[in-house]
């Protein structure tokens, strides 16, 4: 199978703010989007992030999914990832509103779901860690029943709702595909065995245990307790791509905001682990204790680009990095595009680029 590429955004806007300059990053997102649109990508994803200053503003996916349900034809839009713990959604509300874009952008929504891994967010909103996974759990299994249900009802552990008609329902049936973010191993064979499509990352994790990690994926897959109503079984990956005419170019446009970019994820997993280290209770996020003693080094350009876990270069350099996630079999690529400092010019020469040169590529 041929491996297809979306244009990913956690929408980073630089201090200083005004309400102005904010505005043009947003709609910089929409120029890039439909760039990407004619480029050839297949998808748009963004995160749903909540406090985190600089690094991601994008706070209400579902509202510039409207906008880009209006200004596209056929790219997907995906939630990369909406946060189905309460009460950052309630997961009425989540099934209201992914239907009701369902039906806005032609049935062309993939809904990617997760359950955050940010102290910053998850103290912010008051979820308990410990809670977040069983709460992802149910509120996914109530929005499936929302969705495919005439009149549904729920007694739960965190939801209980009376006999209720929800409206509107989806536009694809029996729903839209459902995705499912992992960031550590344990969460790629819970995607598995729910037969939800993998979202996986390669942020400051070596490709042999993304493949690794995959692969457990894929074997629990085979045997799977769907949540939804059919098996997802699709395998993508996000990571940091600039391309540029040549590698030095790609050097000068991006070198400053990934490692930036890098830097801030890492953060943001520092913190967390500070936490637990004052008390917080760890469950089900252990593999972010991994993150205390990084290695500086492995946050620079260099280190990241020699060894594949961020794409930049040259569409020639591109194209060679990329062999190595096609060889994992990786079906869908999130490329982060839009960072920190880089330039909108840069971004959308990157993404015509992509399409012009790279994607051709991988086309069979």
């Amino acid at each position: 199978m041929a491996m297809s590429f979306g244009i990913f955004y956690e929408i980073t806007v630089p201090r200083p703010w005004t309400p102005q300059g904010t505005q043009k990053k947003f709609k910089e997102v929409l120029a890039q989007v439909l760039q990407a649109e004619q480029s050839g990508f297949s998808h748009f994803w963004t995160v749903e992030h909540h406090f985190l200053d600089e690094f991601s503003q994008c706070s209400a996916p579902e509202v510039l999914y409207g906008a880009v349900s209006q200004i596209t034809k056929k790219i997907k839009i995906g939630h990369a990832v909406r946060l189905l713990p309460f009460p950052y959604n309630h997961p009425v509300r989540v099934a209201e509103m992914a239907a009701t874009l369902d039906l806005l952008c032609d049935g062309r929504l993939e809904f990617g779901t997760g359950r955050s891994a940010s102290i910053n967010e998850l103290g912010g909103f008051g979820v308990q860690p410990r809670e977040a996974r069983p709460m992802w759990e149910e509120a996914l299994d109530v929005v499936v029943a929302a969705w495919t249900q005439e009149t549904f009802s729920w007694e739960g552990k965190y939801f209980k709702i009376p006999p209720r008609t929800l409206v509107p329902k989806p536009l694809q049936q029996p729903h839209p595909p459902i995705w499912a973010a992992a960031s550590g191993f344990d969460s790629h064979v819970v995607a598995g065995r729910k037969g939800l499509g993998l979202l996986s990352l390669t942020l400051l994790v070596p490709l042999e245990e993304v493949h690794r990690r995959i692969e457990a994926y894929r074997d629990a897959i085979k045997n799977p307790e769907p949540a939804g109503k059919f098996v997802n079984n699709r395998t993508a990956v996000f990571t940091v791509v600039h391309c540029a005419e040549t590698d030095a170019q790609a050097r000068k446009n991006a070198e400053e905001s990934i490692n930036w970019h890098i830097e801030q994820s890492f953060q943001t997993n520092q913190n967390f682990v500070r936490a637990v280290q004052a008390g917080l209770d760890p469950t089900s996020y252990e593999y972010m204790m991994a993150f205390m003693n990084d290695d500086p080094k492995k946050r620079q350009y260099d280190y990241l680009t020699d060894r594949g876990l961020v794409i930049a270069g040259s569409a020639e350099t591109c194209i060679r990095k990329l062999k190595a996630y096609e060889s994992m079999g990786i079906e869908h690529l999130l490329c982060i595009q839009q960072l920190y400092k880089m330039p909108h010019e840069a971004v959308m020469n990157s993404i015509r680029l992509l399409g012009d040169h790279v994607i051709p590529a991988f086309a069979n």
